[in-house]
């Protein structure tokens, strides 16, 4: 266990969330599903029996230092990857894993987003150790592969070979596919959902970076100096702003001809939407999914989701979203949740500060 490393991303603003998720206080820190728990900290508990706490970091936006702080009070301020400024994916993983190069070597790390949702711990957990043990000896980047229970068109696509064996070759990703070519990838048997979780070995990251994003490689390299010292913040500064921002997925996992996946099925959901909130929520016998002091009549196929100090009345509708939070609220059908965004874009152009 002393070898394995977990880096939590937790920089995003969670956008087709809002209002629940806002700029200053995205999803991740806020109790989604009602458990006591943050999905921040559901996600640093779920690693409890794959690493010791000192071997998790975070990586996140500077502004959100203080509230990681708060939650995972637990974290030296060493294992706080506070980020001048958002490039995407690949620079974050970068950051953390030559970090963690310098602590140990020989390290795993499992990289995983902070604000997804797993209902079966210890099928995840179970999953988890299998990856690790391909990738602690090998030269191979592993991925979990969510079994798709329906032809989703929010998520990326794995395509893979099928073997026997409990971590398959991976042959092609695919990004969020329109809705005829999901029921494709779903018919054909050859595919699961990206999760977004990746296993390696540290040196196998290293060499990933090397020969797919080679001027970022040389950027982290350099930084090997400053690594746990009073230097590290700055020389963090000035790699972000010659960075190129683009995910590890592009980056590296759709160029790289070593990747395999674990397939998976233990309760996911990448809680990126109102929508997938609903999936996973308990429902009344009308199909609705309600948290707050709501009176609901004729009403059916929603959630509402609204504060418990305000008694909000609903009658008649059929498909929709209702959510309050500070001061905005937001009435939207459920299946033009994509909207979502567009609405946060409007708002920020009439200079409201409602985001």
């Amino acid at each position: 266990m002393n070898n394995n490393f977990v880096v939590i991303m937790a920089g995003g603003v969670g956008t087709r969330f809002w209002p629940f998720s806002r700029t200053n206080n995205p999803k991740q820190f806020h109790d989604v599903l009602g458990t006591g728990k943050s999905l921040l900290q559901q996600t640093a508990a779920r690693f409890d029996g794959i690493c010791p706490k000192e071997n998790i970091y975070i990586v996140t936006s500077a502004d959100y230092v203080n509230l990681i702080k708060q939650q995972l009070p637990f974290l030296s301020d060493e294992q706080i990857l506070a980020e001048p400024i958002r490039r995407n994916t690949a620079p974050c993983v970068a950051y953390a894993s030559y970090k963690i190069a310098k602590k140990n070597p020989n390290a795993n790390i499992i990289v995983a987003p902070s604000d997804h949702i797993i209902l079966q711990e210890r099928e995840f957990e179970r999953r988890i150790n299998i990856a690790i043990n391909e990738a602690m000896n090998e030269d191979v980047l592993v991925t979990l592969g969510i079994q798709p229970s329906r032809p989703d068109t929010g998520y990326g696509y794995i395509q893979y070979i099928q073997d026997d064996n409990e971590v398959k070759k991976v042959k092609t990703f695919t990004e969020k596919p329109h809705l005829e070519l999901a029921k494709a990838f779903l018919e054909s048997g050859e595919y699961v959902w990206n999760a977004g979780i990746f296993v390696w070995n540290v040196r196998a990251i290293k060499k990933a970076f090397d020969l797919y994003l080679p001027k970022m490689a040389e950027i982290f390299d350099d930084g090997e100096p400053f690594y746990f010292t009073d230097q590290e913040s700055d020389f963090i500064s000035k790699a972000y702003h010659i960075c190129k921002s683009i995910s590890i997925d592009n980056g590296i996992m759709e160029k790289a001809q070593n990747v395999f996946v674990v397939l998976s099925d233990f309760g996911w959901s990448d809680l990126g939407t109102w929508k997938s909130l609903y999936e996973v929520s308990n429902k009344d016998e009308s199909e609705n999914v309600t948290d707050g002091h709501v009176m609901l009549y004729d009403v059916k196929n929603s959630i509402i989701k609204t504060p418990q100090e305000r008694l909000v009345v609903v009658q008649g509708l059929d498909g929709y979203i209702v959510a309050e939070y500070d001061n905005v609220l937001m009435i939207c059908q459920k299946d033009q949740e994509q909207k979502v965004k567009n609405f946060v874009t409007d708002a920020q152009e009439r200079g409201d500060h409602f985001i």
